[in-house]
């Protein structure tokens, strides 16, 4: 059987970070990507897909305005580059899924519209949250508008535990995830 952890709120690629540190310093084995923001001049201008192994792409940019017709995968200003997130996610997700017996912990940060536009991605999603002796540490974004069906059927899994991450709680949060993960894995 498989647990997993979902966040939504603010802080919480840090924490997912904190917490993936935790367990590896304890002898877990951790593997993953999270998105990080790209500044430039103090603003906004994309993210970027990095794994835990430290390779790093980009995930979007902000684009220019769409031009009527042409089919682009956008998510608000962003242009997402679902080949980049394709080539650094997946080998990641895959390699989780077939590392052989043993515990382990996935990170996916995050399960979010960007990278939903990947069918791939959400096959290996999937995928990993039924591998057995894995424990799915991912990020979810709360919900606002039309609801993500596959961050609904993650979140109304029976063996999925959501924490809501606020500025607040954030610095409290990390001692009850890392317990929560290291009791999942048994």
């Amino acid at each position: 059987w498989t647990s997993s952890l979902c966040f939504s709120g603010v802080g919480k690629t840090t924490l997912i970070q904190k917490a993936s540190e935790v367990l590896k310093s304890s002898g877990v084995p951790v593997d993953g990507f999270y998105t990080e923001e790209v500044r430039q001049g103090g603003r906004r201008t994309g993210f970027d897909v990095v794994t835990l192994s430290g390779t790093r792409g980009p995930l979007s940019r902000v684009g220019p305005d769409p031009v009527p017709g042409k089919r682009e995968c956008r998510v608000g200003q962003y242009v997402v580059d679902v080949t980049s997130f394709e080539q650094l996610a997946l080998p990641v997700l895959r390699n989780v899924g077939s590392s052989g017996p043993g515990r382990r912990v996935c990170v996916i940060d995050e399960i979010g519209k960007m990278e939903l536009f990947s069918q791939p991605f959400i096959q290996a999603v999937r995928q990993t949250l039924s591998s057995p002796g894995t424990v799915v540490l991912g990020t979810i974004p709360i919900p606002k508008g039309k609801p993500l069906a596959l961050v609904e059927e993650i979140r109304s899994r029976p063996d999925v535990k959501v924490f809501s991450v606020t500025k607040e709680n954030r610095n409290l949060l990390l001692p009850d995830i890392v317990t929560w993960v290291q009791s999942s894995e048994k």
